[in-house]
């Protein structure tokens, strides 16, 4: 990059010991974000560095496949190249490893429900405080359970069973409502008919597939397509948060490295703010704080700097502002704000400077001596060595084929989970139940002959004793002989209520909820 005021160049360059203090490119749209982008994808690439991000206008896929000499562009790009003294600039590929969730574009990405966990999830179904409640017992559910909780099936099955067996939990850890139940499933039927079943599920993304070097020693750069993604902003910002997540619970700290680890670019940042719950704020701010001990950089992307919470926003040393808008009041208030954040610079005014930056020019503050803030410098942007623009379908399915990891997460596992699990405890538990309903029935006819047979004696003394009374005999009376009658007919017709339909529910009934009990 080039630097300085209109008559003074100053070269401005991120430099790699301080890449790991984060940082934000902001703009409107159309100022050359995407741009800048691709060149610090580049340039991290080139130092050994891996880099993440997303593509959401498809532009980024260009970094798979050289500049060239025929562009349109050329001659604007060798000038610009002159002009800000970039020497030995050429056209150069680079190393692309395409992913998508929805596993058109690029490799499949997955992840599964247990390592999204509650907190997220219930983020991503934009759940209320009772229902992410909910969410919450059904993990502690499953952890006890040994319940496997992988996809979407199996969520939504430990749900059901969470929801038959209400009254237990409520009593062990609060009220657990059918109707929050109705409303979770309902927001993860929504998430699977908008291609959300596709994130979860086996194989999962191993992160070291994402930190992965080239043969020749550059950084492999991962781009997730995420065009189609937009439509689902919610999932969108909820894996990359996810991603971000992980990252900072699995690498090992590191302390102050010469250079990243890995550098993790999150477009439209604001997604990922916008309506957050506290917690989830407070989580982002905690990650961003903690993750550059592992030698994790994390650079914002969005159109305003006031998208991203101050908390957040006091992180990210490293600034690339591209031009502001400022047609209403609001406007002019953010732009005020954002030119506050810079270290000032007596030769020009910062406010006027980033309403007034043309496209591919901006202004920049990077982190120097000491982690301190440089003075804001107006800079030009270099040339991308990379193709400017999308590749082909074509060119993309080459790539993808070609890769490193190619066939490793294609074909999708389904090992035996929490959905399986309780369909086999279901069966198993009726086919108790229906032995135990058989053992009965033959007590039951047992019973009825033992009866028949009481029945067919008493019919004898019956007669017997009326033809004593026939020979003027007097007949004698017992009072546990007519108790006996009365239990014996109580008990026939006790019989015959369980032999038919609504007697075997009774059954199954009872036998049933003693056996989900166990």
């Amino acid at each position: 990059m080039g630097g300085g005021g209109p008559d003074q160049r100053v070269a401005q360059a991120l430099k790699l010991k301080y890449a790991n203090r984060h940082g934000l490119i902001a703009g409107a749209t159309g100022t050359g974000k995407t741009v800048t982008l691709q060149i610090m994808a580049e340039s991290f690439s080139n130092a050994g560095v891996p880099v993440f991000m997303a593509d959401v206008k498809g532009d980024l896929s260009g970094l798979a496949k050289a500049g060239s000499a025929e562009a349109k562009l050329h001659a604007a790009f060798m000038s610009r190249a002159e002009k800000i003294g970039f020497t030995g600039f050429g056209y150069e590929s680079f190393p692309v490893t395409f992913w998508d969730l929805f596993a058109e574009q690029g490799h499949p990405i997955r992840t599964t429900v247990a390592e999204m966990g509650p907190l997220l999830i219930s983020r991503l179904l934009e759940l209320s405080e009772a229902q992410e409640g909910v969410i919450n017992i059904a993990f502690r559910v499953a952890d006890e359970e040994g319940l496997a909780l992988l996809n979407l099936a199996d969520l939504q099955a430990l749900l059901v069973w969470v929801g038959e067996n209400k009254a237990a939990l409520s009593l062990r850890f609060g009220t657990v409502s059918t109707a929050s139940i109705g409303a979770i499933q309902r927001r993860l039927l929504v998430l699977e008919n908008q291609g959300g079943n596709k994130l979860f599920g086996e194989p999962a993304l191993a992160l070291t597939d994402v930190m992965a070097m080239a043969p020749d020693g550059r950084g492999r750069v991962n781009i997730l397509a995420a065009d189609k993604l937009m439509a689902a902003p919610r999932l969108y910002a909820t894996f990359l948060l996810w991603l971000m997540s992980e990252l900072f619970e699995e690498l090992p700290e590191v302390g102050n490295p010469d250079k990243p680890k890995l550098v993790f670019f999150f477009d439209e940042a604001h997604l990922l703010f916008d309506g957050a719950p506290k917690a989830l704020v407070d989580k982002v701010e905690q990650v961003a704080r903690l993750i550059r001990s592992k030698g994790v950089g994390v650079y914002f992307i969005t159109q305003n700097p006031d998208d991203v919470p101050e908390d957040v926003l006091g992180q990210l040393g490293n600034r690339v502002q591209h031009a502001l808008r400022a047609f209403t009041a609001r406007d002019q208030k953010a732009l005020r704000l954002a030119a506050q954040t810079y270290r000032p610079n007596p030769r020009f005014d910062i406010e006027a400077a980033i309403r007034d930056v043309g496209v591919g020019e901006a202004v920049t503050s990077f982190l120097e001596n000491k982690g301190v803030p440089g003075v804001a410098e107006r800079t030009l942007i270099r040339p991308p060595s990379s193709h400017l623009g999308p590749l082909t379908l074509a060119e993309r399915a080459q790539v993808v084929a070609s890769s490193h990891i190619a066939g490793k997460y294609e074909a999708e596992l389904d090992r035996p989970s929490a959905y399986e699990l309780l369909q086999q405890r279901a069966a198993q538990a009726a086919k108790e139940a229906d032995a135990a309903e058989q053992a009965l029935r033959r007590e039951q006819t047992t019973d009825w002959t033992t009866d028949q047979t009481r029945d067919q004696a008493t019919d004898g003394d019956r007669r017997f004793k009326a033809a004593r009374r026939y020979d003027g005999a007097r007949p004698t009376r017992s009072a546990g002989r007519q108790e006996e009658s009365f239990g014996a007919a109580l008990t026939k017709q006790l019989v015959r209520e369980l032999k038919g339909s609504t007697g075997r529910r009774i059954i199954r009934g009872i036998l049933g909820g003693l056996f989900r009990g166990r």
